[in-house]
């Protein structure tokens, strides 16, 4: 029967006997230690995001005088680094937002067993969320590595103990859409919170 059809009951009983069967480490202990860290690592996410959008304003500012000043060298320079530090905003934003899905999840299967259903999917986005770090948050990234290298040996336990072969079977499906909705609501808070470089816009006004 698959684990999404089994009762409230069921699942906090497949939950118990897991845990009671998979070692050195009980399940719940190893979910909730994973939890822990991924917190932690949403909490520096949000801390860098609160730098990189204080260096961006900072910069964003100075472009601006530099265009009243008619100084396009300046202006231009100022562009460019806003327009790498968005870049990396974008990255840093749209894992936060994942992150906060991802916490959601697995905050939900401690407290009601739905094991196999969700952690699946859940370590695949924990795994993307190491590729989208790795060539701006590398230090994250290991972090990333880590916590998810647990999750899919957990889906890997749950499987085995519980006998259900097809964890995996719309687990990809399933992260791409996390990743997807994330992308999204990221692009959407880069348009609303970013106002346009002004070179960019001065290209445009400029009369042909």
């Amino acid at each position: 029967m698959p684990i999404k059809n089994w009762s409230r009951d069921d699942r906090k009983s497949i939950f118990k006997k897991i845990s009671e069967k998979i070692r050195p480490s009980p399940l719940r202990e190893r979910l909730s230690k994973s939890i822990y860290k991924l917190k932690i690592l949403e909490n520096r996410l949000s801390q860098s995001v609160f730098k990189m959008d204080q260096r961006d304003k900072t910069l964003f500012e100075k472009c601006v005088k530099a265009r009243e000043n008619k100084d396009t060298m300046k202006a231009s320079m100022y562009a460019n680094e806003c327009a790498q530090i968005r870049k990396i905003l974008k990255i840093t934003i749209k894992s936060q937002i994942t992150l906060e899905a991802v916490l959601h999840r697995l905050e939900t299967v401690q407290n009601f067993g739905d094991l196999a259903n969700s952690i699946g999917p859940v370590a695949s986005v924990v795994s993307a969320l190491k590729n989208q770090l790795s060539g701006v948050i590398p230090e994250m990234a290991y972090q990333f590595e880590d916590v998810s290298n647990t999750l899919n040996e957990m889906v890997m336990e749950v499987g085995e103990a519980t006998g259900v072969t097809e964890i995996q079977t719309a687990t990809g499906e399933e992260a791409n859409k996390i990743l997807n909705e994330a992308s999204m609501v990221a692009e959407q808070k880069m348009k609303d919170k970013f106002p346009e470089l002004p070179t960019a816009t001065a290209e445009r006004e400029r009369p042909p």
